[in-house]
């Protein structure tokens, strides 16, 4: 596997925030490397105010991926941008009786729940209620990926056989919730408020993590080639905020996988 740990000079000076330099992302190639073990992966860890990155295993932070469902994140955001989502509790999807794999799917839910249950059917139906012109629009301005609906509007996210996904790298969708977090990006405060209530995952004494899970099969040439599991979002610890993006890969791996290993380092650095 390949080990990188990689410092960038703080991203607030290029804005001429005239901000001090930071210490490092709190984190040890060790500890990361025990955390991952044999797993194939990737850790990228950005201190937002100052930017500076950890980087683990810089060859797969860099490879082009499919978001899988971490693009929820987006999704809802757009959503909340063009006033579809309101209230996180009030009714966003409603069943349409199909049965499907996961019992948590087959009921009505709420933006909550279906965020919670990564309810797949619920946040296709929000694509399709965006439309495939207004969510390029926002791809666009978010500089989100390589900007591919890919020809299919309501699952571009999602890994299939013989089908074209957007891509991001784990590097980009760190620093490109580094930029929310920021400010940088064209929403509002109150929607990333509403976002951040949603993304809550665990809160302790040390920090509190936010982020969403996302898995899917990784397909080449028609036959599948590794299965892939991601945790994308960030952690508040000691009034600092790191945006993150875990990538795990490999046969019979999933995002329970990523967030396991992602919590272990973060809670083994002292972070969470």
């Amino acid at each position: 596997m390949t080990l990188a740990m990689k410092r960038l000079l703080p991203l607030a000076a290029s804005f001429g925030l005239g901000l001090a330099a930071h210490a490092a992302v709190p984190l040890t190639a060790n500890k990361v490397q025990e955390a991952f073990g044999s797993v194939e992966g990737a850790l990228v860890v950005m201190d937002v105010q100052s930017g500076e990155s950890f980087i683990f295993n810089q060859t797969v932070a860099t490879r082009p991926l499919p978001p899988c469902s971490t693009f929820k994140i987006w999704n809802s955001l757009i959503g909340i941008e063009e006033g579809i989502i309101r209230d996180p509790d009030a009714p966003f999807w409603q069943w349409d009786g199909e049965t499907r794999f996961l019992p948590a799917w087959n009921q009505d839910q709420t933006w909550r729940t279906a965020f919670k249950a990564s309810c797949v059917p619920a946040f296709q139906d929000l694509a399709r209620r965006i439309g495939p012109e207004r969510m390029q629009s926002w791809l666009d301005r978010f500089g989100y990926g390589n900007r591919d609906q890919a020809g299919r509007p309501d699952a571009f996210w999602l890994p299939r056989g013989g089908e074209n996904t957007i891509l991001i790298t784990a590097e980009s969708e760190a620093a490109l919730t580094a930029k929310l977090l920021r400010g940088e990006l064209p929403v509002a405060p109150s929607s990333l408020a509403r976002l951040k209530d949603v993304m809550k995952l665990e809160t302790t004494s040390r920090g509190t993590l936010f982020g969403k899970t996302g898995s899917g099969l990784r397909k080449a040439d028609g036959d599948v080639d590794y299965d892939l599991g991601w945790l994308s979002g960030f952690l508040e610890h000691r009034g600092q905020t790191y945006a993150y993006a875990c990538v795990v890969l490999g046969p019979g791996l999933y995002s329970p996988d990523a967030r396991r290993i992602a919590e272990a380092v973060f809670k083994e650095s002292g972070m969470l």
